[in-house]
Protein backbone atom coordinates (compact mmCIF):
# COMPACT_ATOMS: atom_id res chain seq x y z
CA UNK A 1 0.00 0.00 0.00
CA UNK A 2 2.43 2.31 0.53
CA UNK A 3 5.23 0.96 -1.80
CA UNK A 4 6.37 4.29 -4.22
CA UNK A 5 3.55 6.66 -2.35
CA UNK A 6 5.00 9.62 -1.30
CA UNK A 7 5.04 11.19 2.43
CA UNK A 8 4.71 14.47 3.40
CA UNK A 9 5.97 14.56 6.74
CA UNK A 10 5.35 17.68 8.77
CA UNK A 11 7.51 18.09 12.06
CA UNK A 12 6.87 20.15 14.84
CA UNK A 13 8.65 21.53 18.34
CA UNK A 14 6.86 19.06 19.98
CA UNK A 15 9.05 16.59 22.73
CA UNK A 16 7.76 13.97 20.73
CA UNK A 17 9.85 15.10 18.03
CA UNK A 18 12.01 11.57 18.50
CA UNK A 19 9.52 9.68 17.60
CA UNK A 20 8.68 11.22 14.37
CA UNK A 21 12.45 9.85 13.26
CA UNK A 22 11.28 6.39 13.82
CA UNK A 23 8.23 6.73 11.80
CA UNK A 24 10.23 8.64 9.24
CA UNK A 25 12.29 5.52 9.04
CA UNK A 26 9.35 2.97 9.31
CA UNK A 27 7.35 4.57 6.50
CA UNK A 28 10.74 4.29 4.68
CA UNK A 29 11.08 0.80 5.36
CA UNK A 30 7.56 0.30 4.05
CA UNK A 31 9.06 2.02 0.54
CA UNK A 32 7.35 5.31 0.95
CA UNK A 33 9.23 8.00 -0.47
CA UNK A 34 9.20 10.49 2.52
CA UNK A 35 9.46 13.95 2.18
CA UNK A 36 10.40 15.53 5.55
CA UNK A 37 9.66 19.57 6.49
CA UNK A 38 10.08 21.05 9.64
CA UNK A 39 9.06 24.31 11.85
CA UNK A 40 11.75 26.58 13.38
CA UNK A 41 11.14 24.68 16.68
CA UNK A 42 11.33 21.57 15.55
CA UNK A 43 15.29 22.27 14.38
CA UNK A 44 16.03 23.39 17.86
CA UNK A 45 14.94 19.51 19.24
CA UNK A 46 16.47 17.98 16.43
CA UNK A 47 18.74 18.12 13.43
CA UNK A 48 17.54 18.41 9.99
CA UNK A 49 20.34 16.14 9.34
CA UNK A 50 19.02 13.52 11.36
CA UNK A 51 16.11 13.11 9.29
CA UNK A 52 17.73 13.47 6.38
CA UNK A 53 19.73 10.65 7.08
CA UNK A 54 16.37 8.79 7.43
CA UNK A 55 14.60 9.72 4.25
CA UNK A 56 17.90 10.14 1.62
CA UNK A 57 16.65 13.32 0.60
CA UNK A 58 16.93 17.14 1.33
CA UNK A 59 14.73 18.19 4.52
CA UNK A 60 12.76 21.53 4.22
CA UNK A 61 13.03 23.93 7.19
CA UNK A 62 13.46 27.56 5.53
CA UNK A 63 11.45 29.20 2.96
CA UNK A 64 13.38 31.34 1.56
CA UNK A 65 16.70 28.84 1.26
CA UNK A 66 17.82 29.48 -2.17
CA UNK A 67 19.82 25.78 -1.90
CA UNK A 68 15.93 24.38 -1.39
CA UNK A 69 13.79 23.53 -4.31
CA UNK A 70 11.11 25.18 -2.64
CA UNK A 71 13.20 28.24 -3.19
CA UNK A 72 12.76 27.64 -6.98
CA UNK A 73 8.96 26.04 -6.33
CA UNK A 74 7.02 26.08 -3.02
CA UNK A 75 4.58 23.56 -4.69
CA UNK A 76 7.40 20.98 -5.66
CA UNK A 77 6.97 18.68 -2.17
CA UNK A 78 2.97 19.52 -2.02
CA UNK A 79 2.46 18.15 -5.53
CA UNK A 80 4.41 14.95 -4.94
CA UNK A 81 2.59 14.00 -1.56
CA UNK A 82 0.35 11.45 -1.88
CA UNK A 83 -0.42 11.84 2.10
CA UNK A 84 0.44 14.93 4.08
CA UNK A 85 0.87 13.89 7.93
CA UNK A 86 1.80 16.26 10.34
CA UNK A 87 3.27 14.49 13.79
CA UNK A 88 4.11 15.34 16.01
CA UNK A 89 1.55 18.29 16.20
CA UNK A 90 1.78 21.47 18.55
CA UNK A 91 -0.89 23.74 19.35
CA UNK A 92 0.25 26.31 17.87
CA UNK A 93 0.77 24.65 14.05
CA UNK A 94 -2.55 23.03 14.22
CA UNK A 95 -4.11 26.50 14.99
CA UNK A 96 -2.36 27.82 11.95
CA UNK A 97 -3.22 24.92 9.68
CA UNK A 98 -7.10 24.94 10.94
CA UNK A 99 -6.93 28.73 10.12
CA UNK A 100 -5.42 28.53 7.29
CA UNK A 101 -2.32 30.81 7.80
CA UNK A 102 0.91 29.77 5.53
CA UNK A 103 3.98 31.67 7.49
CA UNK A 104 6.22 28.95 7.18
CA UNK A 105 7.37 26.44 5.38
CA UNK A 106 5.43 23.45 6.77
CA UNK A 107 2.09 25.27 6.95
CA UNK A 108 2.61 27.08 2.98
CA UNK A 109 3.29 23.50 2.34
CA UNK A 110 0.76 21.96 3.98
CA UNK A 111 -1.85 24.63 2.46
CA UNK A 112 -0.63 23.97 -1.19
CA UNK A 113 -1.57 20.16 -0.77
CA UNK A 114 -4.59 18.70 -2.06
CA UNK A 115 -4.32 15.33 -0.78
CA UNK A 116 -5.52 13.49 2.26
CA UNK A 117 -4.63 14.95 5.37
CA UNK A 118 -3.85 13.65 8.83
CA UNK A 119 -2.87 14.74 11.99
CA UNK A 120 -1.53 13.55 15.28
CA UNK A 121 -1.54 15.87 18.30
CA UNK A 122 1.21 15.87 21.02
CA UNK A 123 1.11 18.57 24.07
CA UNK A 124 0.37 18.91 27.75
CA UNK A 125 -3.20 17.65 28.22
CA UNK A 126 -3.93 21.45 29.68
CA UNK A 127 -3.49 22.82 26.15
CA UNK A 128 -5.14 19.78 24.49
CA UNK A 129 -7.65 20.11 26.71
CA UNK A 130 -8.30 24.05 26.25
CA UNK A 131 -10.97 25.24 24.01
CA UNK A 132 -9.24 27.08 21.69
CA UNK A 133 -7.51 23.81 20.83
CA UNK A 134 -10.85 21.80 20.86
CA UNK A 135 -12.46 24.34 18.28
CA UNK A 136 -8.97 24.30 16.00
CA UNK A 137 -9.14 20.40 16.03
CA UNK A 138 -12.89 20.44 14.76
CA UNK A 139 -12.16 23.02 11.99
CA UNK A 140 -9.37 20.39 11.14
CA UNK A 141 -12.25 17.62 11.04
CA UNK A 142 -14.40 19.57 9.63
CA UNK A 143 -11.93 21.06 6.38
CA UNK A 144 -11.40 17.08 6.07
CA UNK A 145 -8.10 16.29 7.78
CA UNK A 146 -8.06 12.85 9.79
CA UNK A 147 -6.73 13.10 13.47
CA UNK A 148 -5.21 10.33 14.92
CA UNK A 149 -4.82 10.49 18.68
CA UNK A 150 -3.89 11.84 20.97
CA UNK A 151 -3.70 8.89 23.74
CA UNK A 152 -3.96 9.01 27.15
CA UNK A 153 -0.97 8.30 29.47
CA UNK A 154 1.84 9.83 31.20
CA UNK A 155 3.21 13.09 29.57
CA UNK A 156 6.66 14.71 29.83
CA UNK A 157 5.53 17.24 32.19
CA UNK A 158 4.73 14.12 34.76
CA UNK A 159 1.26 14.63 34.50
CA UNK A 160 -1.53 11.41 33.41
CA UNK A 161 -4.23 12.78 30.89
CA UNK A 162 -4.40 12.70 27.17
CA UNK A 163 -1.72 14.17 24.74
CA UNK A 164 0.89 11.38 24.38
CA UNK A 165 1.36 11.16 20.37
CA UNK A 166 -0.75 7.95 19.19
CA UNK A 167 1.59 4.64 18.65
CA UNK A 168 3.25 4.40 15.47
CA UNK A 169 1.51 2.06 14.37
CA UNK A 170 -1.93 3.81 14.51
CA UNK A 171 -0.66 6.28 12.57
CA UNK A 172 1.01 4.15 10.19
CA UNK A 173 -2.88 2.53 10.08
CA UNK A 174 -4.05 5.76 9.55
CA UNK A 175 -1.71 6.46 6.47
CA UNK A 176 -2.94 3.41 4.88
CA UNK A 177 -6.31 3.90 5.45
CA UNK A 178 -6.35 7.61 3.91
CA UNK A 179 -4.38 6.40 0.71
CA UNK A 180 -6.79 3.20 0.41
CA UNK A 181 -9.77 5.66 0.18
CA UNK A 182 -10.09 5.12 -3.41
CA UNK A 183 -9.41 1.39 -3.15
CA UNK A 184 -11.65 -0.85 -4.92
CA UNK A 185 -13.71 -1.78 -1.98
CA UNK A 186 -14.28 1.75 -0.90
CA UNK A 187 -17.50 2.49 0.56
CA UNK A 188 -17.85 -1.23 1.31
CA UNK A 189 -18.74 -3.06 5.06
CA UNK A 190 -16.27 -6.15 5.11
CA UNK A 191 -16.75 -8.50 8.52
CA UNK A 192 -13.81 -10.65 9.38
CA UNK A 193 -13.52 -13.30 12.10
CA UNK A 194 -10.14 -14.09 13.03
CA UNK A 195 -8.54 -16.22 15.75
CA UNK A 196 -9.70 -19.35 17.67
CA UNK A 197 -12.53 -19.96 20.18
CA UNK A 198 -12.47 -21.25 24.22
CA UNK A 199 -15.23 -23.33 24.68
CA UNK A 200 -15.13 -23.74 28.97
CA UNK A 201 -15.26 -26.99 30.68
CA UNK A 202 -15.09 -25.64 34.01
CA UNK A 203 -14.00 -22.72 35.52
CA UNK A 204 -10.04 -22.76 34.80
CA UNK A 205 -9.67 -25.33 31.66
CA UNK A 206 -11.04 -24.83 28.08
CA UNK A 207 -11.80 -26.81 24.36
CA UNK A 208 -9.46 -24.65 21.99
CA UNK A 209 -7.24 -24.85 19.33
CA UNK A 210 -3.63 -22.94 18.15
CA UNK A 211 -5.20 -20.61 16.23
CA UNK A 212 -2.72 -17.38 15.66
CA UNK A 213 -5.39 -15.17 14.41
CA UNK A 214 -2.44 -13.99 12.08
CA UNK A 215 -4.49 -14.38 9.06
CA UNK A 216 -7.75 -13.13 9.94
CA UNK A 217 -6.00 -9.92 11.09
CA UNK A 218 -4.24 -9.70 7.68
CA UNK A 219 -7.13 -9.82 6.21
CA UNK A 220 -8.63 -6.99 7.98
CA UNK A 221 -5.71 -4.90 7.49
CA UNK A 222 -5.42 -5.52 4.02
CA UNK A 223 -9.52 -4.53 4.22
CA UNK A 224 -8.90 -1.78 5.94
CA UNK A 225 -6.24 -0.56 3.06
CA UNK A 226 -8.32 -1.13 0.08
CA UNK A 227 -10.73 1.63 1.43
CA UNK A 228 -13.54 -0.61 3.36
CA UNK A 229 -15.24 -0.18 6.83
CA UNK A 230 -13.70 -3.43 8.00
CA UNK A 231 -15.21 -5.24 11.64
CA UNK A 232 -13.24 -7.63 13.23
CA UNK A 233 -14.79 -9.99 15.66
CA UNK A 234 -11.72 -11.96 17.09
CA UNK A 235 -11.73 -14.86 19.46
CA UNK A 236 -8.83 -14.98 21.92
CA UNK A 237 -5.07 -14.28 20.50
CA UNK A 238 -1.60 -13.41 21.75
CA UNK A 239 -1.45 -10.39 19.23
CA UNK A 240 -3.06 -7.54 19.09
CA UNK A 241 -5.57 -6.74 16.50
CA UNK A 242 -4.58 -4.17 13.43
CA UNK A 243 -5.85 -0.02 14.37
CA UNK A 244 -8.15 1.58 12.22
CA UNK A 245 -11.29 -0.29 12.34
CA UNK A 246 -13.95 -1.95 14.67
CA UNK A 247 -13.03 -4.68 16.98
CA UNK A 248 -15.51 -6.68 18.63
CA UNK A 249 -13.37 -9.79 21.13
CA UNK A 250 -15.38 -12.85 22.21
CA UNK A 251 -14.35 -15.74 23.34
CA UNK A 252 -16.81 -18.63 22.72
CA UNK A 253 -18.71 -19.76 19.23
CA UNK A 254 -22.07 -18.46 20.84
CA UNK A 255 -20.39 -15.34 21.38
CA UNK A 256 -18.77 -15.44 17.93
CA UNK A 257 -22.21 -16.43 16.56
CA UNK A 258 -24.30 -13.29 18.55
CA UNK A 259 -21.72 -11.18 16.95
CA UNK A 260 -20.78 -12.15 13.33
CA UNK A 261 -25.11 -12.11 12.63
CA UNK A 262 -25.49 -8.33 14.41
CA UNK A 263 -22.06 -7.07 12.04
CA UNK A 264 -23.06 -8.99 8.99
CA UNK A 265 -26.45 -7.48 9.15
CA UNK A 266 -26.59 -4.95 5.84
CA UNK A 267 -22.88 -5.70 5.53
CA UNK A 268 -21.57 -6.53 1.92
CA UNK A 269 -18.91 -9.07 2.28
CA UNK A 270 -18.09 -12.15 5.48
CA UNK A 271 -15.09 -13.64 5.15
CA UNK A 272 -14.85 -16.26 8.32
CA UNK A 273 -10.86 -16.83 8.92
CA UNK A 274 -11.69 -17.59 12.79
CA UNK A 275 -10.94 -21.50 13.63
CA UNK A 276 -14.01 -21.73 15.48
CA UNK A 277 -14.30 -25.08 17.91
CA UNK A 278 -16.56 -27.45 16.21
CA UNK A 279 -17.64 -28.89 19.51
CA UNK A 280 -18.17 -27.50 22.97
CA UNK A 281 -18.69 -29.12 26.25
CA UNK A 282 -22.40 -30.57 26.85
CA UNK A 283 -22.32 -29.09 30.67
CA UNK A 284 -19.75 -26.76 32.06
CA UNK A 285 -18.59 -27.39 35.83
CA UNK A 286 -19.48 -24.91 38.27
CA UNK A 287 -15.92 -25.38 40.23
CA UNK A 288 -12.57 -26.60 39.17
CA UNK A 289 -12.84 -30.44 38.10
CA UNK A 290 -10.33 -32.30 40.36
CA UNK A 291 -7.77 -34.71 39.26
CA UNK A 292 -9.27 -37.76 41.60
CA UNK A 293 -6.72 -40.53 39.90
CA UNK A 294 -9.89 -41.85 37.70
CA UNK A 295 -10.80 -40.83 34.16
CA UNK A 296 -13.18 -38.35 33.10
CA UNK A 297 -15.79 -38.42 30.51
CA UNK A 298 -16.51 -35.50 29.12
CA UNK A 299 -19.73 -35.00 26.84
CA UNK A 300 -19.38 -32.54 23.67
CA UNK A 301 -21.97 -31.20 21.85
CA UNK A 302 -22.04 -29.58 18.48
CA UNK A 303 -21.41 -26.03 17.42
CA UNK A 304 -23.22 -23.96 15.54
CA UNK A 305 -22.08 -23.60 12.14
CA UNK A 306 -22.00 -19.59 11.92
CA UNK A 307 -21.21 -19.22 8.36
CA UNK A 308 -23.94 -21.76 7.23
CA UNK A 309 -26.52 -19.64 8.93
CA UNK A 310 -25.68 -16.50 7.78
CA UNK A 311 -28.33 -15.65 4.67
CA UNK A 312 -28.76 -12.60 2.61
CA UNK A 313 -27.56 -11.08 -0.58
CA UNK A 314 -23.61 -10.70 1.24
CA UNK A 315 -20.26 -12.35 -0.10
CA UNK A 316 -19.48 -14.61 1.89
CA UNK A 317 -15.98 -16.73 1.76
CA UNK A 318 -14.82 -19.47 4.14
CA UNK A 319 -11.84 -21.29 4.95
CA UNK A 320 -10.89 -24.82 5.33
CA UNK A 321 -8.38 -25.97 7.81
CA UNK A 322 -7.32 -29.57 6.64
CA UNK A 323 -4.99 -32.18 7.63
CA UNK A 324 -5.68 -34.46 4.74
CA UNK A 325 -7.59 -34.94 1.36
CA UNK A 326 -7.66 -31.07 1.19
CA UNK A 327 -9.49 -29.88 -1.73
CA UNK A 328 -11.64 -32.28 -1.55
CA UNK A 329 -12.82 -31.80 1.69
CA UNK A 330 -13.44 -28.18 0.82
CA UNK A 331 -15.02 -28.44 -2.32
CA UNK A 332 -17.50 -30.35 0.02
CA UNK A 333 -17.67 -27.15 2.72
CA UNK A 334 -18.16 -25.09 -0.47
CA UNK A 335 -21.14 -26.65 -1.43
CA UNK A 336 -22.82 -27.70 1.98
CA UNK A 337 -22.26 -23.63 2.85
CA UNK A 338 -23.11 -22.67 -0.27
CA UNK A 339 -20.08 -20.12 -0.28
CA UNK A 340 -18.99 -17.50 -2.80
CA UNK A 341 -15.51 -18.70 -2.05
CA UNK A 342 -13.26 -20.75 0.25
CA UNK A 343 -9.94 -20.76 1.29
CA UNK A 344 -7.89 -24.09 2.07
CA UNK A 345 -4.55 -24.55 3.63
CA UNK A 346 -2.86 -27.87 4.99
CA UNK A 347 -2.21 -27.95 8.72
CA UNK A 348 0.29 -30.43 8.75
CA UNK A 349 3.22 -28.22 6.49
CA UNK A 350 5.34 -26.61 8.36
CA UNK A 351 5.12 -23.14 6.40
CA UNK A 352 1.52 -22.44 6.71
CA UNK A 353 -0.02 -24.12 9.67
CA UNK A 354 -1.44 -22.40 12.82
CA UNK A 355 1.00 -19.31 13.37
CA UNK A 356 3.20 -18.88 11.03
CA UNK A 357 3.30 -15.81 9.19
CA UNK A 358 3.32 -17.60 6.05
CA UNK A 359 0.34 -19.57 4.23
CA UNK A 360 -0.27 -21.97 1.07
CA UNK A 361 -3.31 -21.81 0.26
CA UNK A 362 -6.37 -23.02 -2.84
CA UNK A 363 -8.92 -20.93 -3.53
CA UNK A 364 -11.69 -22.75 -5.22
CA UNK A 365 -15.11 -20.94 -6.52
CA UNK A 366 -18.50 -22.44 -7.68
CA UNK A 367 -17.35 -22.67 -11.96
CA UNK A 368 -13.99 -21.75 -11.53
CA UNK A 369 -10.80 -23.71 -11.94
CA UNK A 370 -9.60 -24.32 -8.48
CA UNK A 371 -6.31 -21.30 -8.05
CA UNK A 372 -3.42 -23.55 -5.95
CA UNK A 373 -0.81 -20.81 -4.77
CA UNK A 374 2.66 -20.64 -3.69
CA UNK A 375 3.79 -20.45 -0.64
CA UNK A 376 3.02 -16.18 0.34
CA UNK A 377 2.90 -13.97 3.07
CA UNK A 378 -0.07 -14.09 4.77
CA UNK A 379 -0.63 -10.48 3.89
CA UNK A 380 -0.06 -11.20 0.17
CA UNK A 381 -2.45 -14.08 0.63
CA UNK A 382 -4.86 -11.44 1.64
CA UNK A 383 -4.91 -9.93 -1.06
CA UNK A 384 -4.92 -12.34 -3.38
CA UNK A 385 -8.31 -13.22 -1.42
CA UNK A 386 -9.30 -9.83 -1.52
CA UNK A 387 -9.20 -9.81 -5.58
CA UNK A 388 -11.47 -12.47 -5.84
CA UNK A 389 -13.62 -10.78 -3.21
CA UNK A 390 -13.78 -7.43 -5.60
CA UNK A 391 -14.43 -9.84 -8.77
CA UNK A 392 -17.45 -11.67 -6.86
CA UNK A 393 -19.09 -7.59 -5.59
CA UNK A 394 -18.23 -6.56 -9.45
CA UNK A 395 -20.08 -9.69 -10.59
CA UNK A 396 -23.17 -8.61 -8.54
CA UNK A 397 -23.45 -5.48 -9.98
CA UNK A 398 -23.04 -6.24 -13.82
CA UNK A 399 -23.94 -9.83 -13.69
CA UNK A 400 -25.76 -13.02 -11.85
CA UNK A 401 -23.73 -13.91 -8.66
CA UNK A 402 -23.15 -17.48 -10.34
CA UNK A 403 -24.91 -19.25 -7.37
CA UNK A 404 -28.10 -19.75 -6.25
CA UNK A 405 -29.29 -17.73 -2.85
CA UNK A 406 -31.68 -20.24 -0.36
Amino acid sequence: MLQGKGVLLGVTGSIAIYKAVDLASKLVQLGAPVDVVMTASATKMVSPITFQAIVHGRVATDMFDPTSELGMDHLALARRAAVAVVAPATANTMAKLALGLADDVLSTTFLAASCPHLVAPAMDSVMFQHPTTQENLARLKAQGWLVVGPDYGRLASGEVGPGRLAPLEKIIAAIRGALGRGGDLAGRQVVVTAGGTQEPIDPVRYIGNRSSGKMGFALAEAARDRGASVSLIAGPTSISPPPGMAVVMVTTALEMKEAVQKEAAGADVLIMAAAVADFRAEEIAAAKIKKAGEAVTLRLVLNPDILKEVRGDIVRVGFAAESEELEANAQKKLLEKRLDLIVANDITAPDSGFGSDTNRVVLIAPGREIERLPLLLKTQVAHRVLDRVVELLMRRVVGPAGIERP
